[in-house]
């Protein structure tokens, strides 16, 4: 056992309480704030590029039942290339198919086709209609001559615009 004497300077560290270290200052956790910023905001872009909602438009099965029934009925179609991956073409789902206006007009007037690019199927469709990317509208007359065309996502003006006669 080790004695120490009073008033020495070894005594008083022992026997005195030592100073609490002073409050720190909280952090700015930058990651915490990048994350909680960044995570609500990439939802919402994922949502606005890649939501499309039913459309009530009576689409034709495929594009040869398409040319029929152009045919029977003498109305011109409308030709939609699109992809499940191609994002400006699910805007114009959202925005122009969906609409009430464009669903009357395009259902009266026209035969209407959507058409995967990445179908093999339609290979000689998008050989003869010459469509490398999408989204691309065309619209024909009942034979399938082309009469206009839209290259890119279009809104609902322009697209009115395309379907007006020329």
């Amino acid at each position: 056992m080790i004695l120490i004497p009073e008033g020495s300077p070894m005594s008083k560290q022992h026997s005195e309480p030592s100073p609490s270290p002073p409050p720190q200052k909280k952090k700015f956790n930058f990651w915490k704030w990048f994350w909680l910023g960044t995570i609500p905001v990439s939802l919402g872009w994922l949502w606005h590029d890649f939501y499309a909602p039913d459309n009530q438009v009576t689409w034709a099965k495929d594009f040869a039942s398409a040319e029929q029934q152009a045919t029977k009925s003498d109305r011109p179609m409308i030709l939609f290339f699109t992809g499940a991956w191609c994002s400006p073409c699910r805007i114009m789902k959202r925005e122009v198919w969906a609409d009430r206006e464009v669903e009357s007009i395009v259902n009266a007037r026209f035969v209407p086709v959507m058409i995967d690019v990445d179908d093999p199927k339609v290979a000689a469709v998008r050989n003869r209609y010459r469509v490398g990317a999408t989204p691309v509208t065309i619209v024909t007359d009942a034979k399938g001559n082309v009469l206009r065309y839209a290259l890119g996502g279009i809104g609902k003006s322009d697209f009115l615009k395309l379907l007006a006669t020329p």
